[in-house]
């Protein structure tokens, strides 16, 4: 509704414009023609100025209409994430990486990821501070300075819609600044060149003096030494005013967005201890002026810089005001007032208040799920009705799931689709989750800091001339190495050694998890040998028989996704493969 209204003032106030741009033009030829020229002049000057407070006030409505447009757009994103329809959210492609120790198998990257599910950053340094999160566990006062923050923002969503939306006004917002930092840090133009910006204040006076001679009847030749020497001038640092100009054209919609948002930011009343020294930083970072004060000065600055990409004007403007010089000595009087340095702070700001927000929203639009409980004791996951947040069918199934302690491994076995890999999947996103600051999809989980590793989607690799079973040793090896290193590790093998043969499978992954028995880790083993859960006699009170059951009546296959202690029972290779047409005999039929 407000988009509508704000859309039928825009187009109303549109043909106002046009018609005191008509009316005005029309009341000016009509005096001019009548030789009334004192008034014909009035008429214009009134005219102008009406013209020009009526294009501000179209304007302003033209922002208003697409402020609420941006607002509806971004409601009904929250509907699509909660429906599953991720398609249409940044995949976080940049941040994919098949040697990461986890978000290559959890999904937390790429289509139908949890990085689509959980961003609503606008920026590049927003979405690069979210997959920093969810790339490394923070520490445990990081992790709870995130879930107080999240919780003052989280109940807002208001300001959370209004945060995203102040940014989408600006087209090239997205764009990454470091680099602009960077060239903040560079050596001033202006630094050896004292005579040049002399001249800068000198010559255009002068230069508009000739002209204005020109125009009261002297030869041109008064103006024409001025153009020749400034002209000169401006193609010997054609490439350096260039150079500034991209450096800072380049930056205008970034700048303003980020402006836009910290306003929002430092006019917002905190609690939570995170919030206030983020806002303390704000204002640190500029000596006590609003930093909002100050990107407004840069944009504003780049936007008259701006002008030189009209060519005629930019002739003009550059022979006779050196107007590319002034608008760079701008910029490095700027720049000393607020150095690269200072102007990370800011950024920093921005990227973290980005990531918190996409935190709060995500809380916000799962009422249901827990806010985890960071616990002091090793390796320790408890969890009750732990859910995957990846599956969005109302009958998503949940499980209770507990371990403590090193050494403790957790072999989960099953028939074929019961669910084995989607639980593992399941524990490690949650996981990642919590020790990201983010709420997870369970009733209620209790998990100390660790390194989450998996081994799930080892594939063989042709350029590297590398077969998955080897792959998967390779991935085994670092997981070896990792908890060799006495840092805590929580692990997620699928169907481990599943590239070779089934008696050295079986003794291979025995000996794998004798050996993780007596490393700082703990974690899950899925597997289709049976024989494992022998290692529950061997190492009692550490190795743990779970799995995944499945019923077969008539011609369909029933799967609960319920964990269940003990080692399966029921498999259902032999029924699926009847399903497709393969002729399999029963083994009293085969004897």
């Amino acid at each position: 509704m407000q988009e509508q209204h704000y859309a039928g003032r825009h187009q109303a106030v549109a043909w106002l414009r046009v018609a005191v741009f008509a009316g005005g033009a029309l009341a000016v030829y009509l005096l001019m023609s009548r030789q009334q020229y004192a008034l014909g002049l009035g008429v214009l000057l009134a005219a102008y100025l009406g013209f020009v407070l009526v294009m501000r006030w179209h304007s302003r409505l033209g922002y208003q209409r697409d402020h609420f447009r941006l607002l509806r757009q971004i409601n009904q994103e929250e509907l699509d994430r909660l429906a599953g329809r991720l398609s249409g959210f940044d995949a976080g492609l940049p941040y994919v990486d098949a040697q990461h120790p986890y978000t290559a198998d959890l999904d937390v990257f790429g289509p139908h990821s949890a990085f689509q599910l959980l961003s609503r950053a606008t920026s590049r340094l927003g979405q690069d501070q979210l997959a920093a999160w969810l790339q490394a566990a923070g520490s445990p006062a990081a992790l709870l300075a995130r879930q107080e923050a999240v919780a003052e923002l989280a109940p807002d969503a208001a300001w959370q819609h209004e945060w995203q939306a102040r940014a989408r006004h600006f087209p090239k917002q997205a764009d990454d600044p470091r680099r602009f930092t960077e060239w903040l840090r560079a050596p001033d133009f202006f630094a050896d060149k004292t005579w040049l910006k002399a001249l800068v204040f000198i010559l255009p006076p002068l230069a508009l003096a000739s002209v204005g001679l020109w125009l009261s009847g002297y030869s041109l030749w008064v103006v024409a030494p001025f153009l020749v020497l400034m002209g000169a001038i401006n193609h010997r640092y054609q490439t350096a005013r260039d150079a500034y100009f991209d450096h800072s054209e380049s930056m205008h919609d970034v700048l303003r967005a980020y402006r836009d948002q910290l306003l929002l930011l430092e006019d917002r009343q905190m609690q939570a201890p995170r919030l206030l020294e983020l806002h303390r930083t704000l204002y640190a970072a500029t000596d006590g002026s609003p930093a909002t004060r100050l990107l407004g000065r840069l944009a504003i600055i780049v936007e008259y810089f701006s002008m030189r990409q009209s060519t005629l004007a930019a002739f003009f403007a550059n022979n006779l005001l050196f107007w590319d010089f002034f608008w760079m000595w701008r910029l490095e009087g700027w720049k000393k007032h607020l150095g690269g340095h200072r102007l990370d702070a800011i950024l920093e700001v921005v990227a973290e208040t980005e990531a918190l927000v996409s935190l709060a929203a995500f809380q916000f639009a799962n009422p249901t799920y827990a806010v985890p409980e960071l616990s002091n004791s090793p390796l320790e996951f408890t969890a009750e009705e732990l859910g995957h947040p990846l599956i969005f069918t109302t009958e998503r199934v949940t499980n209770n799931f507990s371990t403590l302690g090193p050494g403790s491994t957790g072999v989960v076995t099953g028939s074929n689709m019961s669910g084995k890999t989607t639980f593992l999947r399941t524990v490690g996103l949650n996981m990642v989750l919590a020790l990201a600051g983010a709420a997870v999809c369970a009733r209620r989980l209790r998990v100390s800091l660790a390194q989450v590793y998996t081994a799930m989607r080892t594939q063989d690799n042709l350029a590297e001339s590398t077969s998955s079973f080897y792959a998967e040793l390779k991935r085994l090896r670092l997981l070896l190495e990792l908890t060799a290193t006495g840092q805590p590790v929580f692990y997620l093998l699928d169907e481990i050694l599943k590239g070779t043969n089934s008696r050295d499978r079986h003794r291979g992954a025995r000996a794998l998890i004798h050996q993780l028995h007596r490393r700082p880790a703990s974690g899950l083993v899925s597997t289709h040998d049976l024989e494992l859960g022998e290692l529950a006699e061997e190492l009692p009170g550490f190795v743990t028989n779970y799995s995944f059951n499945s019923t077969f009546s008539g011609q369909q296959i029933h799967f609960d996704y319920r964990l269940t202690p003990g080692v399966c029972r029921s498999f259902n290779a032999s029924q699926l493969m009847r399903l497709m047409g393969i002729a399999v005999e029963d083994d009293n039929e085969a004897s």
